[in-house]
């Protein structure tokens, strides 16, 4: 009979994501684990059989936590504008979890046109609220959303390694003037197809 758990695998995974929300990713070892449940790293591997394992469930969290944000960001009165401003939050509120989310390298490069449907897994549901709230087709709808999550990306980016500090009211209107310009460049270059 195997030995019975001592820590649930929701306390571990809760202590694990508390590690890395403060440390980074490469703070999380078994022994930090151990240490931080008050117990040595064996309890841990009665839950998971390794590491990765342990490292899988703290990403899922991670994820999860991010899937919140855009929750509330796709409720707002402009509901993309809302999942930047939510993307740029979790970068301030989570800096650690936003840089092993969205500033880790992938296996595989992807293309420009790949990048969001690979990390975003609300991608579908963005790129509806995009088309529906700006009257665009899916074609300018992905144009207008791969040039404003460069945009967002880069202010997050500045915020989660804290090379710079913004004012909500700061955010939301450099969001809202890139926004504007390029909708306004978009319908222009439609219409003169």
């Amino acid at each position: 009979m195997p030995p019975k758990a001592k820590f649930t695998k929701e306390e571990i995974i809760e202590t694990a994501l508390k590690i890395v929300k403060t440390d980074g990713m490469e703070a999380l070892t078994s022994r930090e684990l151990g240490a931080r449940l008050g117990s040595s790293a064996r309890p841990v591997f009665t839950v998971f059989k390794n590491m990765d394992e342990v490292w899988q469930a703290v990403m899922e969290a991670a994820k999860t936590l991010y899937r919140e944000y855009v929750k509330k960001g796709l409720t707002a009165e402009r509901p993309f504008k809302g999942v930047g401003m939510q993307y740029i939050l979790f970068s301030v509120d989570e800096p650690r979890l936003f840089q092993l989310l969205f500033m880790t390298e992938q296996p595989q490069i992807p293309d420009l046109s790949g990048v969001l449907p690979l990390i975003e897994e609300s991608y579908q549901e963005i790129l509806l609220s995009i088309q529906d709230d700006y009257g665009i087709n899916k074609t300018l709808a992905e144009k207008l959303y791969r040039h404003l999550w460069i945009y967002t990306h880069g202010i997050a980016t500045l915020c989660a390694t804290q090379m710079c500090r913004f004012t909500g009211a700061e955010i939301s209107s450099m969001i809202t003037e890139v926004c504007t310009s390029l909708l306004k460049s978009i319908k222009e270059c439609k219409n003169d197809d």
